[in-house]
């Protein structure tokens, strides 16, 4: 697909005053950064706290960040990774990535009082899911193993119903009877093109396999890939502000890669070698949709160190998209 690139938003120099510096253009991807429902999970741990006190318990990273997830330890938040790490009588916050039916179940049982957090975008996929399983077919879920999203899909159905895909070649090795009912569903945060393929040979291998209405990868993850492809042939080296957990963040390293360019995910300034910066003209910048905008910023900032920087923002699109609060966090 042919990105076409709208005009650059020209930006003034950030260079220290009096320093000969070597020129450095800087194509600044838009939309990048937070997305809707990583805005929405951090004001409910926000807001939590204010409503039940410090501390709130959050299992799992509210969002794969550690600039985040620190900034909310100080406010007030403690981070667990199961539900039997949580005092009983206190608040506990689900992440934004979903979690199995059986932990709320739990925390219901417990009598804690309970948030969730969960992406309303991925919620969708878990009602998917369910309705598939009470139509009778067995899902296929293209997804990456392990990751918090997976696990929390895969929990919402009884176990045996549901088989990860992770690949072109794990379609090519599913052994399933001719006549059973299949349906397909896919993880939000993956790469566009790579679902394209494997959806490609599900529909292929299964010509009466069922599928979503709309594509279950997120706005925010196909915007922050369409960015890329619109700077990446225009760079000769881009960073990703991301955590290494983070799968949309490392999905736009990959997209870059395959655009010719070479990509680099940091997790903030810090992290970035000033001998990348050799022979690099042009360099895009981007960030992953759990990446604060005060990390795009400070990476600014430390690159206008060795360099004379001027700043291009990119537009492919805009995005205004907001979620709903939880109801015991409004009013």
């Amino acid at each position: 697909m042919t990105v076409n690139i709208p005009d650059f938003e020209q930006g003034a120099s950030v260079a220290t005053p009096g320093r000969q510096l070597a020129p450095l253009r800087l194509l600044i991807a838009a939309p990048r950064g937070f997305c809707a429902g990583v805005d929405r999970a951090i004001e409910i741990v926000e807001r939590a706290i204010e409503r039940y006190g410090a501390p709130v318990y959050v299992r799992h990273e509210i969002v794969h960040n550690r600039y985040v997830v620190d900034n909310l330890k100080i406010k007030g938040a403690v981070f667990v990774e199961e539900l039997d790490e949580v005092p009983d009588g206190k608040p506990v916050v689900f992440s934004a990535h979903g979690v199995p039916r059986v932990v709320p179940e739990e925390a219901t049982q417990r009598g804690l009082d309970w948030l969730d957090a969960t992406c309303p975008l991925v919620s969708k996929v878990h009602r998917q899911a369910q309705r598939q399983v009470e139509a009778g077919r067995h899902i296929l879920f293209v997804g990456h193993h392990g990751h918090p999203e997976v696990i929390g899909t895969m929990g919402q159905v009884p176990e045996g119903v549901i088989t990860l895909v992770e690949t072109v070649e794990d379609v090519a090795a599913l052994d399933f009877p001719a006549d059973l009912p299949l349906a397909f569903l896919t993880q939000t945060t993956l790469s566009v093109d790579d679902t394209r393929h494997i959806i490609a040979a599900l529909r292929a291998r299964f010509p009466a396999i069922m599928g979503p209405r709309a594509e279950d990868i997120c706005y925010a993850t196909s915007n922050r890939q369409a960015a890329v492809k619109a700077i990446a042939p225009h760079s000769q080296l881009l960073l990703v502000i991301g955590a290494p957990n983070s799968s949309n963040s490392v999905r736009l390293v990959e997209v870059a890669e395959r655009e010719g360019t070479p990509a680099r995910l940091i997790r903030r300034a810090d992290d970035i070698d000033p001998a990348w910066l050799d022979g690099v003209e042009t360099l895009g910048i981007t960030a992953g949709a759990s990446a604060p905008e005060v990390l795009v910023r400070e990476v600014v900032a430390r690159l206008a160190q060795w360099r004379e920087v001027t700043e291009e923002t990119v537009t492919t699109t805009e995005e205004h998209m907001v979620f709903k609060l939880p109801r015991q966090l409004i009013g």
